[in-house]
């Protein structure tokens, strides 16, 4: 049905506000701390609903794909907040995103033996063509290769981490999965962030930033995710949540002023045609 497309669509333009968010904490902030806090609040917030309605039991929970989606999700924020630091937000974004479908495509192929149908192919074809076009923006500026390496890295841990949510979707329901995944992703992200300290938190603006990346980028958008996870293959999924770099994109121009070339126009139409091909043809996927 359409709806859980849209769910991941809505996710995704949450998601978008994330990078050009961040420009407003203090610089400085280490991205591992960044990602801490955010996992904290989204994932404990979650965690008390979950515990006060009684959704989650230690004793039959999924432990396997949970520890593996935490995993993931924690090396994916890391690598994506170190990126944007290296490369723009928009170009980290594009970078992130834009090839996170093709490695969930491998993934789903390699892990779970499903081919992904025409339907995704031709999407993520216009997808990534125009990621291309939009990251041809940059007007010739010298891109830098460590932060794109680690952009790659993140967007294939993004799609590991959408495959094994898919798993654990099958088993348990969206809202304690999301909380007890962040909840073990903050412990972890914690381990490697504890040396630079969390004094930056007593900034109000700080404060202010990290608790709406907590709550609308974490816990609403990743409830959103697996809600339209559950009805639809993981590398369709992450496709539509191509629409991140799109917000990313638009957010820059009229929020921030940044500058859109004709070719990149170009870009943030083809990423809207992939995601009207993929939604449209949603009751294939």
């Amino acid at each position: 049905m359409i709806r859980y497309p849209f769910f991941v669509l809505l996710a995704a333009i949450l998601w978008g506000m994330t990078g050009t968010v961040q420009t407003f904490l203090d610089n400085g902030v280490s991205p591992i701390a960044v990602a801490t806090i955010r996992s904290s609040i989204g994932g404990g917030l979650l965690l008390v609903v979950a515990v006060m309605l009684r959704k989650i039991s230690l004793r039959k929970w999924s432990w396997k794909w949970t520890i593996l989606a935490a995993v993931s999700i924690a090396l994916f924020q890391g690598l994506f907040f170190s990126s944007i630091r290296l490369t723009g937000v928009a170009i980290g974004t594009v970078a992130t995103i834009g090839s996170a479908p093709v490695f969930s495509g491998v993934f789903e192929w390699l892990l779970w033996k499903m081919h992904p149908n025409k339907v995704w192919g031709m999407a993520t074809l216009m997808a990534i063509f125009g990621c291309v076009l939009l990251l041809n923006n940059s007007g010739g500026e010298a891109v830098h290769l460590g932060g794109i390496v680690l952009a790659l890295c993140a967007g294939a841990s993004f799609a590991l981490y959408t495959n094994f949510s898919k798993k654990l979707m099958a088993q348990e329901e969206a809202l304690p999965a999301v909380a007890m995944t962040f909840s073990l992703c903050a412990l972890l992200l914690g381990l490697f962030s504890m040396n630079g300290g969390f004094s930056w938190l007593m900034e109000v603006h700080n404060l202010w930033t990290m608790l709406f990346m907590g709550v609308m980028c974490t816990s609403v958008a990743y409830l959103l995710f697996l809600s339209g996870l559950q009805r639809i293959s993981s590398s369709s999924a992450v496709t539509l949540s191509l629409a991140e770099p799109l917000t990313a994109a638009m957010l820059g121009v009229f929020l921030i002023g940044e500058y859109l070339s004709v070719s990149s126009w170009f870009g943030v139409a083809m990423l809207l045609g992939s995601i009207v091909v993929l939604t449209m043809g949603g009751r294939k996927v």
